[in-house]
């Protein structure tokens, strides 16, 4: 499970007994390999409970850490669907407000 470094921006990692190079500055190790060992204990609790295996034990392991991620909520409330929202609303507001502005040029 421990992700072997390659030199330069490349990474190969092991999820689930396959290896796979993924492309990773050297800043961002850490944190992929952080990311690998979360993403494969993920894959093996889900293979252990439901007996998938290849492609649809990936999507199902995906959906699973998209929806853990949509259902934080932080200290003090913070809701990340409303969060993202809200970033959504502004965005739109700004495309407006700069729209109105390409006019003027």
């Amino acid at each position: 499970m421990s992700p072997k470094e390659k030199t330069g921006n490349t990474l190969d990692v092991v999820l689930m007994g396959r290896e796979y190079r993924v492309a990773c500055a050297p800043e961002e190790r850490e944190a992929l390999q952080s990311a690998v060992a979360y993403v494969d204990e993920k894959m093996r609790e889900l293979a252990e409970k439901t007996k998938s295996t290849g492609d649809r034990l990936a999507v199902m392991t995906a959906l699973n850490i998209a929806h853990e991620l949509l259902s934080i909520k932080l200290p003090g409330g913070f809701d990340l669907q409303e969060f993202r929202r809200r970033i959504g609303a502004m965005q739109a507001r700004l495309d407006d407000a700069m729209a109105s502005q390409e006019q003027l040029f």
